[in-house]
């Protein structure tokens, strides 16, 4: 089932929520609307359940217009951040529930409706719970339970609110990874909702970064990481390192460095932001000869954390802070300790000129 949103618009009185949003989402597809709080992505989703109703703009559900079509009309299912599972029902009658409440006409027999629960359950990792209550599970069964029983009713989409939202961080990593599995394995469409950008990365075919009510960038999570459209963008995908400079005639002087800036060759003198993640910092004892592509450093913090190891510097010119990145062979090579004068450089630096949006 695919999904086409054509120039969504929302306002909330005097909020503007989405601003003219397109978007296309194919058959089979499992989509992330990834962004800060208040960029639009809750409200999208909603949208395109039908729990919310634009102000114009269409919706197509496999190119039939669903734009007035109410929730149970649209087929689909929702999953919510925090579960609303009926406390008082079982694990198994919460996920029979929407095939119990069926018109008698299209309901399943109470031996189809045992059968695909039980099928569900297994499928989900809880046939051993069915006969437990809600309380008595953990958080992230019972989000598992939530899911299950939306997929129950066949749901021709599926849709999720940052379904790991209120989980600690280790059970959101092991049900990401059992999401993205699951999804391998029954390739039904599905957009979820999530600011965590490790999330979206891991899990996602394709991501759409949103913004203050705007599509940033859409595409497969190598592109939006690797190939920002824009400053927004890259200082929203994960910890990044700021130089900010001037670009002329496709040349650039960002911080302290001087380099090649070709895309720009129209530039005249512009103002720019240079972006290095920080496992593009090198760090270095000696600085080069002649300067100009290093910067002299000291060091205020040296952090492990686990395969990697985390150093905050400071420049020795302009105070600038640095965060780099380095291998545990690295650091024992290096021996670096607080205080002490080093010199980084960026293996890769991304130059953005007359970019405003961070």
């Amino acid at each position: 089932m695919s999904i086409e949103i054509r120039d969504i618009q929302k306002t909330f009185g005097s909020f503007t929520a989405l601003r003219d949003v397109s978007l296309d989402v194919a058959t089979g597809e499992l989509v992330a609307l990834l962004g800060p709080s208040g960029s639009g992505k809750t409200t999208l989703l909603r949208i395109i359940a039908g729990l919310e109703a634009q102000d114009t703009g269409a919706i197509r559900f496999h190119g039939e217009d669903a734009t007035n079509a109410g929730v149970r009309e649209r087929g689909v299912g929702f999953v919510f951040q925090h579960y609303a599972l009926f406390r008082h029902m079982s694990v198994f009658e919460n996920v029979a529930f929407g095939l119990r409440v069926k018109a008698r006409g299209v309901r399943p027999s109470k031996a189809a409706i045992r059968e695909k629960v039980q099928r569900l359950l297994e499928l989900v990792l809880l046939d051993r719970m069915a006969d437990r209550l809600p309380t008595q599970l953990s958080g992230g069964q019972r989000q598992r339970v939530a899911l299950a029983r939306a997929l129950a009713v066949e749901p021709k989409v599926l849709l999720l609110d940052e379904p790991f939202g209120a989980l600690d961080a280790q059970v959101r990593k092991e049900l990401r990874r059992w999401l993205r599995r699951l999804h391998d394995e029954m390739h039904i469409t599905s957009v979820f909702v999530t600011h965590d950008q490790e999330e979206a990365l891991e899990v996602a075919d394709r991501i759409v970064v949103m913004n203050s009510g705007r599509v940033e960038q859409q595409g497969t999570p190598e592109e939006v990481y690797n190939r920002p459209a824009n400053s927004f963008v890259y200082n929203f995908l994960g910890n990044v390192n700021l130089f900010h400079g001037r670009v002329h005639e496709g040349k650039a002087q960002i911080g302290d460095f001087r380099i090649e800036a070709p895309e720009h060759a129209e530039a005249q003198d512009a103002p720019a932001v240079g972006f290095a993640r920080p496992h593009e910092i090198e760090v270095e004892r000696q600085g080069a000869t002649g300067g100009g592509d290093c910067l002299e450093t000291v060091i205020r913090r040296v952090h492990p954390v686990g395969p990697v190891v985390r150093v905050e510097l400071q420049g020795k010119q302009l105070g600038e802070t640095i965060e780099a990145e380095l291998s545990q062979e690295r650091y024992a090579e290096l021996r670096l300790r607080a205080g002490e004068t080093v010199f980084v450089r960026p293996r890769a630096i991304r130059v953005f000129v007359n970019d405003f949006s961070i």
